[in-house]
């Protein structure tokens, strides 16, 4: 059963992916890169100033804790298992194509959180919200649109990319000798499903605390490792790099074979890492207290940096320098682990374990904010308390479904699921850029002027009636 479903969506995946997805993500990322003058390398400096920015209004949330959320949901296990899936599968030069869309996408995130913060709404406690959904509503004219987006984010999140967070995790425990297929998957999803219902019933203040506490320190602790396993191996460096480019430009082979190529491959995993463009950040986005829009969209820009550009370059540079030589074996979190154990011995696999556990609960907590956000839109405010406690006992089960999958189910649903978001925001922000773009220009005049940036709608031409910015 599972394999028939396995087997009707792939060919789905494929075209979803090439031509269609493939085409957008590029032409539209290197469309909003050129009519923002190349905003990624411009205000890269600027994007770091304005995430130490505190609050106007004590209590609210900051540039950097909407940071922490929307990296909390990018940085998880697709940090580690995805990077070594994608080499391991598609090659080296998937790494370079994960940059390519790391870089692009940079400019999308800048687009469609900008647009989340100049239409989200205000609640009865004078707290901000929104995301696609409102924007697509507003902008675009069209509910109908909005809610079939809502409905696609909430089965991409709870469903397909928290099942597929759970079984990475179980899989980095078949390197230890207890590890049993008929039993461990089930203990593992069962502690993790228990641990993510205690924080979950907690609420979303709770959640922000803890992202906001923990995504810094797991992060920086795994750069380190990182950094300390390529200063062991830097020999070998030049070789990765040049594997890397020879690979990524080998363009017989990706022809040849498209669909398990380095190009697509590292495009996969580049966009399920750092979810530029699908429409995920911007919910984290739009509920930062801020003076500007424009401050969130480079915030949010600097999230898909960090996810892909250090910690995604972080596993693949661990990987690829250990001399451990990538293959379809070894895919996945044991392709980590056995690196890292040729610096650390079996105290690499602990290692891996352990960030994947922090990763991907971090990553499920973030997940389940964003799924609360749209069935908020969906029902026109919170859906009832007796709703969400059965909604989020599904959550909790689906996460220990997860983690007794298969590999090619997990990874099917959730590139299909991610794929439909991506399908529909990516054409909506790209009719509502002009907004973005405008809003860009407002903030950077003023900036010309030596003021702290701070915008009215009417600035661009604005005569909607907004939540905030009138």
């Amino acid at each position: 059963m599972l394999e028939k479903i396995s087997n009707f969506i792939g060919p789905i995946n494929e075209i979803l992916y090439y031509p269609i997805l493939i085409i957008l993500l590029l032409l539209i990322g290197l469309y909003f890169t050129f009519r923002t003058k190349f905003l990624q390398v411009r205000l890269l400096k600027e994007s770091i100033n304005v995430v130490m920015e505190k609050p106007e209004e004590e209590g609210a949330v900051s540039s950097f804790q909407a940071l922490m959320v929307s990296t909390a949901s990018r940085v998880g296990s697709g940090n580690i298992v995805g990077i070594s899936t994608a080499i391991c599968l598609g090659g080296y030069g998937a790494v370079f194509w994960m940059w390519i869309v790391a870089i692009i996408g940079g400019a999308s995130a800048f687009i469609e959180s900008t647009l989340a913060q100049i239409y989200k709404k205000r609640d009865e406690n004078n707290k901000s919200y929104g995301g696609p959904a409102y924007y697509i509503e507003q902008g675009l004219k069209s509910r109908t649109l909005g809610i079939i987006f809502a409905i696609s984010l909430i089965l991409t999140y709870a469903i397909g990319f928290n099942m597929l967070a759970s079984f990475n995790l179980q899989t980095s425990f078949i390197a230890y000798d207890f590890y049993d297929p008929n039993k461990t998957p089930f203990i593992i999803g069962l502690i993790l499903a228990i641990i993510t219902g205690i924080c979950i019933f907690g609420g979303g203040d709770r959640i922000i605390k803890f992202t906001s506490t923990l995504v810094p320190f797991m992060g920086i602790i795994y750069i380190l490792v990182a950094i300390i396993m390529i200063v062991v191996n830097i020999s070998y460096i030049p070789t990765v790099f040049s594997n890397i480019f020879k690979d990524a430009f080998n363009f017989r082979a990706i022809f040849a074979g498209l669909a398990s190529s380095s190009m697509m491959y590292g495009i996969k995993r580049g966009l399920y890492s750092n979810e530029a463009g699908i429409g995920s950040a911007p919910n984290a986005a739009a509920s930062a207290n801020i003076s500007h829009p424009v401050k969130q969209g480079l915030v949010q820009m600097l999230s898909v940096f960090i996810d892909t550009l250090l910690i995604c370059s972080a596993t693949a540079f661990m990987c690829l320098s250990s001399g451990i030589e990538p293959s379809e074996a070894l895919s996945g979190a044991p392709y980590v682990q056995e690196s890292l154990s040729t610096l650390l011995g079996s105290f690499g696999n602990y290692f891996i374990s352990f960030s994947l556990a922090l990763f991907t609960f971090t990553t499920l907590i973030g997940n389940l904010f964003y799924v609360d956000s749209n069935l908020a839109y969906i029902n026109k405010k919170t859906p009832s308390k007796i709703f969400m406690i059965i909604f989020r006992l599904f959550a909790v089960i689906v996460i220990l479904l997860g983690a007794m999958s298969k590999v090619k189910l997990a990874w099917d649903i959730s590139d299909l699921l991610m794929g439909i978001m991506a399908l529909i925001n990516l054409p909506s922000i790209l009719i509502l850029s002009k907004k973005a773009i405008d809003c860009l220009k407002d903030y950077e005049k003023q900036k010309r002027s030596g003021k702290n940036p701070i915008f009215k709608a009417k600035d661009i031409g604005m005569k909607e009636k907004l939540d905030y910015w009138n």
